[in-house]
């Protein structure tokens, strides 16, 4: 195998900003941070974000204009130039409750346009705004935490037991055969003509290896040999999970689809996939998509369509 998925093309991957995350216990240094006037805050409810009037790009405000809400520390942006420490200028996200109106936007909107520093924001933004939401309790007591570490931590009051943010690991591939067609299925949950590559969750005590096996066999009745190749990963924190992207051989050939999960499985060659591509019959993944990145790794250029 000699696919690669291209440099910088896994929108939800890029990432700019300093995390600092020695800053997170420096209560008086963050205190000086949220009060300096060039420290950004961005708004964040749900899994949806605010935006500018035109959803080109997050909208920032001022401290003193930042809304009530939970406040997490974000890290330092250090290509500002001089900020309130000379270390560059600081950025916050502010937590809300309830649902965004239209002045927010989610991930698979924004995903596609906005630059590096704002993307890796709001992958972290909104993962940490999930991973509040549905983890307020201590999960061996019952007792109700509170925040520390500047929104990086939960901490039971009760037995003190520390709570960390977690991304559940989710293996996605692209499996060939011995013709180097490619083996794409449909969700039984999705429409006609919709394809996507294979994937998975991590089971406890599992290689992302045997994942990909395991994922792929239980779907499709393909078996993987030994040629698994890592390709990259994304990470995508609707509520929490790392996809972590593989190529892989095929050793037989026959496909026999679980009809739980997947619908439908077929083998592509490349003519197959861009003429059906081309006449509007099949529908590949979003451009935010890692499965989007590895058929077109493996196809060796873009191509049109998409969800």
């Amino acid at each position: 195998m000699a696919y690669s998925i291209a440099p910088g093309s896994l929108a939800l991957s890029r990432s700019v900003l300093d995390r600092a995350a020695d800053r997170r216990r420096d209560d008086d240094w963050l205190e000086k941070a949220w009060a300096a006037p060039d420290t950004q805050v961005v708004t964040v409810a749900g899994d949806q974000i605010q935006v500018v009037e035109d959803r080109s790009a997050l909208r920032f405000v001022a401290p003193s204009e930042a809304p009530e809400g939970l406040r997490v520390f974000l890290g330092i942006d250090r290509e500002s130039g001089a900020g309130m420490t000379a270390e560059g200028r600081a950025v916050f996200g502010v937590l809300v409750d309830g649902a965004g109106d239209e002045s927010y936007g989610g991930l698979r909107e924004l995903g596609a346009v906005l630059n590096d520093r704002e993307a890796g924001l709001a992958v972290h933004v909104i993962g940490l705004s999930n991973w509040h939401g549905v983890h307020t309790h201590c999960a061996n007591c019952g007792e109700h935490t509170e925040v520390v570490d500047a929104g990086h931590v939960r901490r039971c009051p009760a037995c003190g037991l520390s709570h960390f943010p977690r991304s559940d690991p989710a293996i996605i591939v692209l499996v060939t055969d011995d013709q180097d067609r490619a083996l794409l299925g449909r969700n039984e949950a999705w429409p006609v003509g919709r394809y996507s590559t294979l994937a998975g969750f991590v089971e406890p005590g599992e290689s992302l290896e045997a994942a990909v096996r395991r994922e792929v066999l239980e779907e499709t009745g393909v078996i993987v040999g030994p040629d698994i190749e890592y390709a990259g990963s994304q990470p995508w924190p609707l509520p929490a999970s790392l996809m972590l992207g593989f190529y892989a051989k095929a050793t037989n050939f026959d496909i026999d689809v679980d009809q739980d999960e997947i619908a439908e499985a077929k083998w592509f060659t490349r003519e197959d996939l861009r003429a059906l591509v081309e006449a509007g019959t099949m529908a590949l993944p979003g451009a935010i998509s890692i499965s989007r990145r590895l058929i077109e790794g493996w196809y060796g250029e873009s191509l049109s369509g998409s969800w």
